[in-house]
Parts: structure tokens; sequence; C-alpha cells
């Protein structure tokens, strides 16, 4: 298992890049956890399930997800909750850490 550690910007494409120097190409992202300040999410409209509504939260949120790695490239479905005990969950296209962490726990698959 690798753990995957951000504490500062974007964390999905610093994932991407922690993969690559480390060279996982396909793995499972077994765990997901932290706090993170800003965060775009994705839903499937439900008349349309081949399209995405995207939408961006400038809020903090306690964060908690999983996904895979596939072909270097990160794929995460999170769970964020956020003030007044909401959660807004969906695939997870970015999210922003400045003040927390963001930390994700990875199984490397092998061929």
């Amino acid at each position: 298992m690798q753990v995957f550690e951000v504490e500062s910007g974007e964390i999905v494409a610093q994932f991407e890049k922690f993969a690559a120097e480390r060279g996982i190409r396909d793995a499972a992202i077994v765990s997901l956890i932290g706090g993170i300040r800003r965060f775009t999410i994705s839903t499937m409209p439900a008349t349309d399930e081949s399209a995405d509504i995207v939408s961006t939260y400038d809020l903090p949120a306690e964060m908690h997800g999983n996904g895979e790695i596939r072909d270097g490239r990160v794929h995460i479905h999170a769970t964020m909750a956020i003030q007044g005990d909401h959660a807004v969950a969906g695939h997870l296209h970015s999210a922003e850490v400045d003040h927390w962490f963001a930390r994700a726990y990875v199984v490397p698959v092998s061929a």
C-alpha cells in the first residue's frame, strides 16, 4: 500500500503526479480522507446518464471517498460534508487543500 498525502494545493493533479513518480499506472484508491477548502464535483442528470452536472463549491468540507487509478489517471468518487450538516457527493474533478490535508491510501494493481 502507498500513501499519497497533500498538505497544500489541488489534490487530483498531485495524486496523478505521485502515481507517475512511483511508477503506478493502475491502482485502487481504497480510502480517501481529509479536509479541503474548495472543490468541484459532478453528478448525472436524471434524464441523461451520459451527461454531467458540474458544480463548484467555494466552501470548506470534510471529505471521504474512494476510486481508482487507470492508465495513470485518477478517478475519485467522494462525499463532502459541508456547513449545515449537508453532504455533496459525486465524481471529484478537483479539490484544493490549504489548511488541513488530503490523504489517499492506494493499492497498486499488477497486471
